[in-house]
C-alpha cells in the first residue's frame, strides 16, 4: 500500500480541527501549584496538630539549620504545605538573601512535630530525584517481580541459543541496562543515576551510526526458536497486561494533564500559550491538539487527580506505536519474512519495559515515538513523511533535527523532490503555530516553550549537575548540529533500514546536548533501534534455503548379487 498526496491532506486537517485559539477569555491555570499557601502562620488546619510557626520553630532546631544559619545571616523562610505527599506535613524552605532557588528544605510531620525529611542541594527543587514511594511509572511496574519478567519477555524470543555472542544479545541488553541507572534514582542517588545513563546512550547511538554507514545482515532468524503463533499470543496478553497494569496501578503526571488542559483550552477558545512561570505549555500546538479526540470522550474536570483522557491519551498512542510498526515490519520486507519482522519489531517494543514506563506516568512521549514510526512507513513519499516529521516537530520541537535525513530519504535529493518534503513540514509546523499564535505573538510563544526549554535547569543530566562543563555542551551541541546537516549528503545512497538508524542517531545527540533528560524519552529512538537491530537478521525464504544447502554426495550403486 503506498500512501500518497491525499493521505497528506487528511493528517494536515488534524490541524485545523480545534478552533483557532483567537479568544482571549481569561482561563484556568495550566497546572495546579506544587505546594498549598497556610491562612496564618498560627493557625493549625484540619488534620494538623502543629502551626506553621511552631514547625517551622521544630525545623530551626535541627543542626542542618544551626549550620546553614551560623554560615549565613538573612536568610528568607516560607513554609507551605506539600501537595506532592499524602500525608499532612509542612514544608519549611530556607534561601539567601537574594537568591531566588531554596537552600534547605526541612519537613515536619503536621501531627507529630518530628523532622521526616531534610533536603539541600537540587533536590530541593526536584521532588522527582527524591527517591519517593511510589516512584514514577507506579508502585507495580517498579516492583522486581513486575519489571524482570517484562525484561526477560524482552530478551527470550530473541535470544539462539545456538549463536549465544550474537551481536543482537549484547543491543537488547545495553537497551535494558537503563534500568541499572533508574534504580539508583528511584533509591535517591542522583549522581549514581545520572552518570550511569551516558554509558548506555552512546552505546546506542554508536551501534545505530555503525548500522547507519555499514549495514549487514546478520546470520539467523530475527526469533530464532519460539514459533511466530506464539508470540502474536504474546503481544495480545502482553497488550492486555499493559492495560491492566495501567488501571490498577497507573498515574497521571504533569506532563499528561498539562496536555489534556490544553486540548481543553483550545476546545474553550482560551488562548494556548501564555507567558507565564508554570509553564504548562511548553510543547508545541500539535501535543495539545493530539489530546483533543481523547479530551472529547473524557472530559477535562477540573481535577488532576483523575485525567482519564491523559491515561487515553498514552494507551492510544501506544496501540497505534504497535500498528505502525508491523507495518513497518511489513514494508521492510516482503510476504512473511515482513510479516514476521513486523511481529518481531511490535511483540519487542510491547515487551520493553520503558514503553510501559511511559503509559503507566501517563506521559505524552508515546505521541513522538508514534509519528516517528509512521514516518518511516511513509518513508518513500516524500510530502507524507514530511508531513509526519513537521507534526513530530510541531508537538515536542527535538525531531525537527531530522529534517536533513528524512529530507534525502533513501537518496533521492533531486530539488523537487526535497521541496515536496519541506513543503509539507513548513505547511505543518508554521501553519500551527500561526494558528495558535498568543496575543504577544511569537515573542511570548517562544518564552512559554523553545525559550524556556533551552534556559531551564535540571539536576537529570551532566550539565545540570555539572555547570563548569558548558565549554563540553557547546561542542556536543555544534557537532550534533554538524552532524543532522550531513546526514542530508551521506551516506549517498541507503535502505530504509539504515535511514531509521541514523535517524536513532540524530533523536540520541539531541539527547546528548538536552539539560533535561528523563528516562520517557528512551521510547523516541527505541523504535528506530529495533529497526535497526532486529531488521538485520532475516531468515532465508525456502528456495533460498534450497539453493544455500550442500548437495549431498552422490553415492555408488553396488551390484545387485544375482
Amino acid at each position: 500500500m503506498r500512501l500518497r498526496t491525499p493521505a497528506l491532506l487528511v493528517t494536515l486537517l488534524l490541524i485545523l480541527l480545534a478552533v483557532p485559539a483567537a479568544a482571549q477569555a481569561a482561563g484556568s491555570p495550566w497546572l495546579v501549584p506544587r505546594t498549598a499557601d497556610p491562612e496564618s502562620p498560627d493557625v493549625v488546619p484540619k488534620g494538623y496538630k502543629i502551626s506553621p510557626r511552631q514547625a517551622a520553630a521544630i525545623a530551626e532546631r535541627t543542626e542542618a539549620y544551626r549550620e546553614l544559619s551560623a554560615e549565613h545571616s538573612g536568610l528568607q523562610r516560607t513554609v507551605v504545605a506539600p501537595l506532592y505527599v499524602r500525608d499532612k506535613r509542612w514544608e519549611v524552605g530556607y534561601q539567601l538573601k537574594g537568591e531566588l532557588r531554596r537552600t534547605l528544605e526541612l519537613h515536619v510531620d503536621g501531627r507529630t512535630g518530628r523532622v521526616v525529611e531534610t533536603w539541600t542541594g537540587p533536590q530541593v527543587d526536584w521532588p522527582l530525584a527524591r527517591g519517593y514511594d511510589p516512584p514514577m511509572g507506579g508502585k507495580l511496574l517498579n516492583k522486581p517481580y513486575v519489571w524482570l519478567p517484562l525484561c526477560l519477555l524482552f530478551l527470550l524470543p530473541f535470544f539462539d541459543p545456538r549463536r549465544p555472542f550474537r551481536l543482537l544479545h549484547l543491543d537488547l541488553l545495553m537497551l535494558l541496562g537503563f534500568g541499572i541507572s533508574q534504580y539508583f534514582v528511584n533509591q535517591g542517588n542522583l549522581d549514581a543515576s545520572v552518570h550511569l545513563v551516558y554509558p548506555f546512550l552512546l552505546y546506542v547511538m554508536g551501534r545505530l551510526l555503525y548500522a547507519g554507514f555499514r549495514p549487514r545482515e546478520r546470520p539467523g532468524r530475527i526469533v530464532p526458536v519460539i514459533p511466530m503463533a506464539a508470540l502474536a499470543i504474546g503481544l495480545v496478553l502482553l497488550v492486555g497486561f499493559r492495560i491492566g497494569l495501567n488501571v490498577a496501578d497507573g498515574a497521571v503526571i504533569d506532563v499528561g494533564f498539562a496536555s489534556v488542559i490544553g486540548a481543553d483550552r483550545i476546545e474553550h477558545g482560551e488562548p494556548l500559550y501564555t507567558d507565564n512561570d508554570i509553564h504548562g505549555d511548553t510543547y508545541g500546538p500539535i501535543t495539545y491538539i493530539s489530546y483533543i479526540p481523547f479530551e472529547l470522550v473524557f472530559p477535562f474536570t477540573g481535577s488532576v487527580t483523575e485525567v482519564p483522557a491523559a491515561r487515553a491519551a498514552a494507551i492510544g498512542f501506544d496501540l497505534l506505536t504497535i500498528l505502525g510498526l508491523f507495518l513497518l515490519g511489513s514494508r521492510l520486507r516482503t510476504g512473511r519474512e515482513g510479516r514476521r519482522l513486523g511481529l518481531a519489531l511490535a511483540f519487542a517494543w510491547t515487551a520493553f519495559p520503558y514503553s510501559t514506563y511511559v503509559i503507566q506516568s501517563a506521559t505524552n512521549d508515546g505521541l513522538i515515538a508514534m509519528l516517528l514510526v509512521f514516518s518511516m512507513v511513509a518513508l518513500t513519499s516524500a510530502p507524507v513523511r514530511g508531513a509526519l516529521v513537521g507534526l513530530a516537530a510541531a508537538a515536542k520541537f527535538v525531531p525537527l533535527a531530522l529534517a536533513p535525513l528524512l529530507a534525502a530519504g533513501t537518496g533521492d535529493r533531486k530539488p523537487l523532490t526535497v521541496a515536496r518534503f519541506a513543503g509539507a513540514l513548513l505547511l505543518v509546523v508554521v501553519g500551527s503555530v500561526l494558528v495558535y499564535l498568543p496575543e504577544g505573538g511569537f515573542k511570548e510563544f517562544w518564552n512559554a516553550t523553545l525559550g524556556f526549554q533551552l534556559n531551564r535547569t535540571s539536576p537529570f543530566s551532566v550539565w545540570g549537575l555539572h555547570p563548569g562543563l558548558e565549554p563540553l555542551k557547546t561542542a556536543v551541541t555544534v557537532a550534533t548540529a554538524g552532524l543532522s546537516v550531513a546526514l542530508f549528503f551521506v551516506p549517498r545512497h541507503r535502505d530504509a533500514r539504515q535511514v531509521a538508524a541514523l535517524a536513532g542517531v540524530v533523536i540520541i545527540a539531541m539527547q546528548l546536548t538536552a539539560v533535561h533528560w528523563y528516562y520517557f524519552y528512551i521510547v523516541w529512538f527505541l523504535p528506530l533501534a529495533l529497526v535497526a537491530m532486529l531488521g538485520a537478521y532475516r531468515a532465508p525464504e525456502p528456495e533460498e534455503a534450497a539453493e544455500a544447502a550442500p548437495e549431498a554426495p552422490e553415492r555408488e550403486l553396488e551390484p545387485v548379487p544375482a
